[in-house]
């Protein structure tokens, strides 16, 4: 991805939370970093409020939007004609001067706007022509997603912009390549693209469309209504055009003798980055986070030090941001943070657990306990699927995650949350399953 936009670049800022204080021998530094961006071209935190740029400000952007048009999509027929109108009150969001194009999905990937390998750029006219050429799409088929994202990627790269972002909806499993070539084409586009994915109805499978949306560092859900889906697209697109600052990386560096366990975003979703790291330099990775807007995420940072007596004190890490640059250079953010250790006698100061770190490894495991208890219940493991959804509704419950304890609540009955007593209901609708495994790993900020 290209030209860092500075005109209308957010200004960023780091915290760092944490107990520094470790006892004799003690090797296990944690870190709670939050990074906030404000104060870009949408001032106010106004995400997708384009007319907020001044002329000529806003971040040069592109976007590909790949509808399903599978067989399955006609059934029930109202489903093609809902994803149509959800990706026209998505190409009415598109500020004036973005690319895009729209791309059709079956066992095979089809421009349907604007064609010949390009993308149009976003007017009045476009906008119209884009919703009449929708109104020719129909269903019929099967599912290749990773075509589809070969395609996407293509068309977004043949356009000089900051920020690349794709949105996919699909209705049904990948039947028609392997597991395999749908991985290869995530590979290939992860770091090029970032892609929000979306599940409608409930014939689809929550592990590859919460496999996309991860692998390409955009959100994941489930539109069990396809009714609902022209709010949602619009909401997705609205976010899309806030974004300022494409391919943000958190850069971590540590002395000699310290390692780095796990790096992983902790809100608002809960995102594994420890195995995406890339080697900058002497003693410093980055960790991929995206593209940012006017927001707020935060990371848990685990280092593991060498053992010291007591009274030593050492930097264990040092954070920054940076966007690396076409010509192998990077732009900085200018924020930093840092993570100490220091080694005490004083059993209290060195026991105490950092509120921040203790609450996200509570929010980490319930996306875990969750995952775990619903594939235990579909292979059949009753006991052991109660067993971690009561664990599940005691931690959403203690760390006062309501949204996560209401789609609990639809998939067991609670006794008592906290102790995390729980029966298994012995009906649960399809959609309130899926949508439970969709959204486990959204998390809770912690209270300041």
């Amino acid at each position: 991805m290209a030209n860092f936009a500075k005109s209308s670049a957010p200004r960023f800022s780091m915290d760092v939370y944490q107990n520094e204080f470790l006892p004799e021998g003690g090797r296990e530094v944690n870190a709670i970093v939050t990074v906030t961006a404000t104060g870009g071209g949408t001032i106010g935190g106004a995400v997708g409020a384009p007319h907020l740029y001044a002329p000529g400000q806003a971040p040069s952007a592109a976007v590909a939007v790949m509808v399903d048009c599978s067989g399955s999509m006609d059934y029930p027929p109202a489903k093609m004609r809902n994803a149509r109108e959800a990706t026209a009150a998505a190409i009415d969001t598109l500020r004036d001067g973005v690319r895009f194009a729209v791309i059709g999905g079956t066992h095979v990937a089809t421009e349907v706007y604007p064609g010949g390998g390009r993308v149009a750029v976003a007017d009045a006219a476009t906008r119209d022509q884009a919703k009449q050429a929708l109104r020719r799409l129909s269903a019929g088929g099967g599912t290749a997603i990773g075509t589809w994202l070969r395609l996407a990627d293509r068309l977004l790269s043949s356009a000089d912009v900051a920020i690349r972002h794709g949105i996919l909806l699909t209705d049904g499993r990948n039947e028609h390549e392997s597991p395999e070539e749908l991985q290869r084409a995530l590979t290939e586009c992860a770091g090029r693209f970032t892609c929000d994915a979306r599940g409608v109805g409930t014939d689809w499978e929550v592990k590859e469309v919460t496999g996309i949306a991860s692998a390409l560092l955009g959100t994941a859900d489930i539109v069990a209504d396809p009714a609902a889906l022209a709010a949602d697209f619009t909401h997705m697109m609205e976010t899309a055009m806030g974004k300022e600052v494409a391919d943000v990386a958190l850069r971590v560096w540590t002395p000699v003798g310290t390692a780095i366990k796990f790096v992983k975003q902790v809100a608002p979703t809960v995102e594994e980055l420890t195995d995406r790291r890339t080697e900058a330099g002497p003693r410093a990775g980055d960790y991929p986070t995206g593209s940012w807007g006017d927001e707020s995420r935060d990371y848990h940072l685990c280092v593991e030090v060498p053992a010291a007596n007591v009274g030593r004190e050492m930097l264990a890490a040092r954070v920054s941001l940076v966007v690396p640059q076409p010509d192998g250079s990077v732009h900085n953010l200018g924020a930093q943070g840092l993570v100490r250790a220091v080694w005490t006698d004083d059993v209290v100061a060195s026991t105490a657990i950092s509120p921040q770190v203790a609450h996200y490894t509570g929010q980490a495991e319930l996306a875990q306990v969750i995952q775990q208890g619903i594939d235990l219940r579909k292979a059949g493991d009753l006991d052991g699927a109660t067993a971690k959804l009561g664990r599940a509704v005691q931690l959403a419950s203690a760390s006062g995650n309501a949204d996560t304890a209401k789609l609990l609540a639809k998939v067991v009955d609670v006794v008592d949350a906290a102790t995390g007593t729980v029966r298994l209901k012995a009906k649960v609708a399809e959609a309130d399953e899926m949508t439970l495994e969709t959204r486990s790993t959204k998390t809770v900020r912690v209270k300041k």
